[in-house]
């Protein structure tokens, strides 16, 4: 028989206690008999009431804290935070001895930044939602590499109307359910001997034993989970990479491919830090482009170094390292007005990235690979026709001497025990695709024959 539900509901009722005290009783309502609700207040000013758990004196009198008074008296967006860093290690500790299977709040603004950054602090699979009235628009920040679930609050969470009693039925019910699937798992987890809650930030035990139970369970405990990037002006190369790997080691490979969006790179680097990849196809590594010019699909400084810290196998090339992305053509910076620049749609501009750009990115995965990675577990595979699709002769951001400052970079890994394969040919050609997607298998053990040797010449 399944145990009850136990879901965490955070908020800021010094300012909306109607509105979570109804919140809380379709939660209860919905998961059923025996379900319990953990109600946390993270407002500015104290407030009593019998169904509010973890009050905010509790969390000022539990943890290391500025008196109530200072507290009272901090800037908004210091109160957030320093309010987020308490509700955190209560959740944390309650994850210890009273484990739960769901987080769930509402706000505008600042409870959306505060619920979401006490979120992604949990593991990923934990479920996650937020009833928000800003889910609209870029809500990159918000989410970050987490699996947060936003649902537009439509009006503000301020007063009960009907509108907004529907939507907080509506992800009351969604919470149950994901929290329903949750607990499964851990109970399959449970079953496997799993050891007990998750840590800060990082994943637990029985969280990884629940993946093998589910795995085990659809019969797909022996496949390699191989991460791959990709964006639209390579795809052709991954189209073809997967269908290579489903026609070759169709029950050996199971592929997750990431848009290299700058919040897909993200992803795919937590994904490898909390286990859930084994090996890593970094075909499109335009997301440093972005990061050492500014463009808007950056994915930050920790960039390749989730896979080879790990000492994961990894096979890298530099898909789309010819743009640099930004929104519509008018939101181009205007520093970058006179470079050149291609229309990909409505809502995307690329920019070519100029000889320093390419020279800088060559550093960045160089500096990258050479801290962190096993060279023994590395391939690095330089396209010379063309890194893009647009990029290839006669195309609109075909730039020879660009690329040769780009490829030069990568050069310098030479000596470092990192094999280097430099092919004539395009990131998209199918040849160029097979040959990537071989030399993975080879990596992960899958393929027994030496692979390509690194080319010595230049």
């Amino acid at each position: 028989m399944a145990s009850p539900l136990h879901i965490i509901l955070l908020g800021t009722l010094d300012t909306k206690l109607l509105e979570f005290l109804y919140f809380r009783q379709q939660l209860l309502s919905t998961a059923g008999p025996g379900s319990r609700v953990t109600l946390i207040d993270v407002g500015r000013n104290p407030i009593t009431h019998p169904a509010i758990t973890i009050s905010q004196p509790d969390l000022l009198s539990r943890y290391p804290s500025p008196s109530p008074d200072k507290v009272s008296n901090l800037q908004r967006s210091d109160l957030l935070s320093h309010m987020a860093d308490l509700a955190t290690k209560a959740v944390h500790d309650l994850q210890q001895t009273d484990p739960f299977h769901g987080i769930i709040s509402a706000g505008g603004t600042g409870g959306t930044s505060l619920a979401s950054s006490l979120m992604r602090r949990f593991p990923l699979g934990v479920p996650k939602v937020i009833v928000s009235t800003v889910a609209v628009g870029d809500t990159a920040p918000i989410i970050g590499d987490s699996d947060i679930v936003l649902v537009p609050s439509i009006v503000d969470v301020a007063g009960l109307n009907r509108v907004l009693k529907g939507v907080l039925e509506g992800a009351a019910g969604g919470l149950v359910g994901m929290a329903g699937v949750y607990r499964r798992k851990l109970e399959e987890a449970e079953g496997a001997g799993a050891g007990a809650g998750a840590g800060a930030g990082a994943e637990s035990s029985k969280e990884g034993a629940a993946r093998q139970a589910e795995g085990k369970r659809k019969g797909e405990e022996a496949k390699v989970r191989l991460g791959i990037t990709m964006f639209g002006v390579t795809t052709p190369a991954v189209d073809r990479i997967r269908a290579h790997l489903d026609e070759t080691y169709a029950d050996k490979v199971e592929v997750y491919v990431f848009h290299a969006t700058g919040t897909g790179g993200k992803a795919m680097e937590r994904l490898l830090r909390e286990g859930y990849l084994d090996a890593v196809l970094d075909l499109t590594t335009t997301e440093v482009c972005d990061y050492v010019a500014g463009g808007i699909m950056s994915a930050g400084e920790a960039r390749l170094d989730a896979a080879t810290t790990k000492g994961l196998p990894m096979v890298l090339s530099l898909g789309a390292c010819d743009m640099v992305n930004f929104g519509p053509w008018d939101g181009v910076p205007e520093r970058y007005r006179g470079r050149r620049l291609y229309k990909h749609n409505d809502v995307t501009t690329l920019m070519r990235t100029s000889k320093e750009e390419c020279e800088a990115v060559g550093e960045f995965i160089v500096r990258k690979l050479r801290r962190h990675a096993r060279p023994e577990k590395v391939v690095v595979y330089v396209p010379e026709k063309g890194v893009s699709m647009i990029s290839t002769a006669g195309g609109p951001f075909e730039d020879k001497e660009a690329d040769k400052v780009l490829f030069g970079k990568i050069k310098e890994l030479e000596g470092s025990g990192i094999k280097i394969v430099r092919e004539q040919m395009a990131i998209n050609d199918e040849e160029f695709a097979v040959s990537v997607a071989d030399e993975m298998m080879r990596l992960v053990g899958l393929r027994g024959d030496p692979g390509l040797t690194a080319r010595d010449t230049w």
